[in-house]
């Protein structure tokens, strides 16, 4: 018994020595975001992955945190910075009343901006829906972002020259 706990205590002294396996960006990301929006990072990069597009090297450079926000009616913000990461804001008061499916939208909708360079895009279609999860909030158009029309929603935040 006397061996096998030294056996034991070797291997993990030894093991500890080494240097861990580098993050992927996909797991960098991740440790940019507040844990509550990890889960909606996770499904935005599952999402582009599924559609064929990567963004998890361009995701690594943006940051999330769910903080107030005092401008009326804001949800989220994505702000660009030439020095340090592109940085998120989810305003801490729409998080705590909005559905998770609404949470999704908001976070998707900021992440088209920090990862993307997606700009808002106010088109709609003829019943007054808005064509792109891109829509700013202020234009005519309608939200209408659901689990019938999250995907085609998504197709578009993803390919939006397909529409």
């Amino acid at each position: 018994m006397k061996g096998f706990i030294s056996s034991v205590m070797l291997i993990l002294i030894f093991s500890s020595c080494f240097d861990p396996e580098p993050f992927t960006p996909e797991q960098e990301a991740h440790l940019n975001f507040e844990q509550e929006l990890r889960v909606h990072v996770e499904n935005y990069l599952f999402e582009a992955e599924k559609r064929g597009i990567d963004v998890s090297e361009r995701i690594s450079e943006v940051q999330g945190v769910i903080n107030e926000i005092n401008d009326d009616n804001v949800a989220g913000t994505c702000t660009w910075h030439s020095q340090s990461p592109n940085e998120i804001v989810i305003d801490e008061s729409f998080w705590n009343n909005a559905s998770s499916l609404y949470r999704e939208f908001v976070v998707f909708h900021e992440l088209g901006h920090c990862v993307q360079d997606r700009g808002h895009r106010e088109d709609q279609f003829t019943n007054g829906n808005c064509v792109s999860i891109m829509a700013s909030g202020v234009g005519n158009c309608r939200t209408a972002y659901s689990t019938s029309t999250r995907e085609a929603y998504l197709d578009e935040l993803f390919n939006p020259t397909e529409f």
